[in-house]
């Protein structure tokens, strides 16, 4: 049978069989010699006697370390407009990680309701916007209609600054979230370093991630080359410079340079990819 692996602790494993059953299983010793399973990892298992054992973990199509997760549709860097103020440094450079991961990122701006009409964040959405995102806005008691169907039938981890809402979207989804959390949790003991918990929890259709979130912005295992490769912005212009190994700094026939001074790549987010530069790898 195949299924997916929803829950990890220690070395149990929760997995979601293809007719929504969920059964605790092992992982068998070949399996574990192979490669570690991760949450959302999809196995095939096998029934012995009365256990089941994890026979095979199946291609993934990405996978992160910090959340310890692999098959990821789609990260939701949240963001707030205000208390902490909204940075397009930030946004873009989780928003490359995201997509050098081979994961597709979504815009999540909270406290909308701070924002007053005439503001110099609109024309930032808006840049977004034209540039290809999904941006969601959200404010106080009010959650954009959206955000339910965006997490329908997908992965999704959560990242962004502390203290911007994250916990306080899913819960207003689903108001069960947060006491399943903290249910888990307690019964954990988490602080003792002794377990390793990791799960995806269902929410709206979807499956989020309870360890949401990146450990830093790392860009030293990515090369110039692979990080504009990656980037949606960039790819109708890949292949299009006069030279191949273009960095698109100050090449001369630069196809990206100039896609950006006709405006057709959001300027904003070219000068946060060459801020980053420096960060990766020769």
């Amino acid at each position: 049978m195949k299924a997916r692996i929803i829950k990890i602790i220690s070395n149990q494993y929760t997995v979601l069989t293809e007719d929504k059953t969920r059964l605790l299983c092992v992982a068998m010793g070949k399996v574990r010699l192979q490669t570690t399973p991760f949450v959302g990892d999809l196995v095939e298992i096998e029934r012995y006697g009365d256990k089941v054992g994890i026979e095979k973990i199946l291609e993934r199509k990405n996978v992160l370390v910090r959340p310890a997760i692999a098959n990821v549709d789609q990260a939701i860097i949240v963001m707030s407009s205000k208390d902490p103020d909204f940075s397009t440094t930030l946004v873009d450079r989780l928003s490359f990680l995201i997509q050098i991961a081979n994961i597709q990122p979504i815009l999540c701006i909270t406290k909308m309701d701070l924002v007053k009409q005439n503001d110099e964040l609109y024309k930032i959405i808006d840049d977004y916007i034209k540039s290809g995102y999904t941006c969601l806005l959200c404010g106080k008691d009010s959650v954009d209609d959206e955000l339910a169907s965006v997490l329908c039938d997908k992965i999704t981890v959560l990242t962004g600054q502390s203290g911007v809402g994250k916990s306080t979207l899913l819960n207003s989804l689903d108001p069960s979230f947060e006491l399943r959390t903290q249910e888990t949790s307690k019964a954990l003991g988490r602080g003792k370093h002794t377990t390793r918990h990791t799960e995806l929890h269902e929410v709206a259709g979807g499956w989020v991630a309870d360890t949401p979130g990146f450990s830093s912005l790392d860009f030293t295992k990515t090369t110039p080359i692979e990080c504009a490769n990656s980037l949606f912005e960039f790819k109708p212009y890949i292949g299009k410079c006069k030279f191949r190994d273009c960095i698109h700094v100050n090449e001369p026939g630069c196809a990206i340079k100039e896609a950006v001074e006709k405006q057709e790549v959001s300027k904003i987010r070219y000068e946060n990819y060459l801020q980053c530069l420096p960060l990766m790898k020769k």
